[in-house]
């Protein structure tokens, strides 16, 4: 059981640290402009595709579904979930806030205090 909160744990800080990032990266695709739909959209495909700082992160939070889906077969659907979608957030606020973004006050960090003892609980009650 502790192995599979421990890649739980893994694919949040996968899919959390590099969603910053991937913002980062993508930056600039509002500015692409074409004169129809799919021109524009193999247009901010091919900017996504050419853009390593966008593309690393992207992979890496690939990597983290590839591994998602392989801890699925062995862990409960009401553990899998809340951990990894909590936790997700949670490194999200994390990794934005040290990039230098606004996660805002008090409010923020007493949420994310909440979050973090509600996967505790569940945790707790499925050991």
């Amino acid at each position: 059981m502790i192995w599979i909160v421990f890649w739980l744990v893994i694919v949040a800080i996968l899919w959390g640290a590099t969603n910053p990032l991937m913002k980062k990266g993508g930056a600039g695709i509002e500015n692409i402009h074409k004169d129809s739909t799919v021109k524009q959209f193999l247009a901010e495909l091919q900017f996504l595709i050419c853009n390593w700082k966008y593309l690393v992160p992207f992979v890496i939070n690939q990597s983290g579904s590839v591994v998602f889906y392989l801890t699925l077969a062995s862990a409960e659907l009401s553990l899998a979930v809340p951990i990894t979608n909590s936790l997700t957030f949670l490194v999200t606020t994390v990794t934005g806030y040290l990039m230098g973004e606004n996660i805002g006050g008090k409010e923020t960090i007493l949420g994310m205090c909440l979050v973090l003892a509600g996967v505790t609980l569940c945790v707790w009650d499925k050991t």
